[in-house]
């Protein structure tokens, strides 16, 4: 029976929010043209996170990629952070996505594709893979992709919070959850926006250093947090300070 939440034992506190360093979560380098690191699923202690079955970085060198392969029962979101990713799929989808393009993959019961770097520069992208929800598996395999300029946006403090997923976001979803990306201007400040009472957050620094009140933020940290989080600022360093928002159903543990 599938278990949508998997946290290795003893990994996690009874906290409102807890932060871990990019350096507890594995990077690995399967072949010579990828490095990943993943924050959910894999190796990683946080195995799957209220359906949430990955949540990574992956970097593909210049000329290089995934060539064809299938894939059932998921959904999969690709965030592009660097470079150009070309996809194509056998339900005709195809495109390239540059920084900010937000693509959705729904793989119903078999979809195959490609994800491949096609030009002399590095890719790097986040990719989330879910187990999409069973309501939807009479649904036939698609493709949906969003530039950056389709996703909306709203300013906090110092930040751009652009809604990706869930709440204002023309993107079709076919799991539960939000997740929404935020820039935070170099030398600025902004606030942890706090799940709502039937989720718990999951972030993922994506870009740049910075810092909470208690501790410094670096590139590929991770915050978790519960709805009692207290107000938690952040702050951005030299550069902007870039992060995902995970708002997923419930998956702390409880005080």
């Amino acid at each position: 029976m599938f278990t949508p939440t998997a946290i290795v034992p003893g990994f996690l506190q009874s906290l409102p929010v807890q932060h871990f360093q990019a350096a507890a979560f594995p990077a690995v380098n399967p072949v010579h043209w990828m490095n990943a690191h993943f924050a959910v699923g894999g190796w990683s202690p946080l195995q799957r996170l209220s359906g949430m079955l990955t949540a990574h970085m992956t970097q593909i060198a210049p000329y290089n990629g995934f060539t064809w392969h299938p894939h059932r029962g998921l959904e999969i979101y690709t965030w592009v952070l660097e470079g150009t990713l070309y996809h194509e799929d056998s339900t005709g989808g195809r495109g390239e996505l540059r920084p900010g393009d937000l693509q959705r993959m729904f793989a119903g019961d078999w979809i195959e594709h490609q994800e491949l770097n096609q030009t002399g520069d590095r890719v790097r992208v986040i990719q989330i893979w879910f187990a999409a929800d069973r309501r939807y598996a009479h649904l036939a395999p698609h493709y949906q992709q969003l530039n950056r300029a389709d996703l909306p946006v709203r300013q906090v403090q110092d930040a751009q919070v652009y809604s990706l997923i869930g709440d204002d976001s023309p993107m079709e979803q076919h799991i539960t959850g939000r997740l929404t990306a935020t820039t935070l201007a170099a030398g600025g400040t902004t606030w942890l926006a706090a799940p709502r009472p039937d989720e718990d957050l999951f972030v993922y620094v994506t870009d740049g250093q910075g810092r909470t009140d208690a501790a410094p933020l670096g590139q590929y940290d991770v915050l978790l947090a519960r709805p009692d989080l207290p107000p938690l600022a952040l702050h951005a360093g030299d550069t902007p300070l870039h992060y995902l928002s995970f708002y997923l159903p419930r998956f702390l543990p409880q005080s």
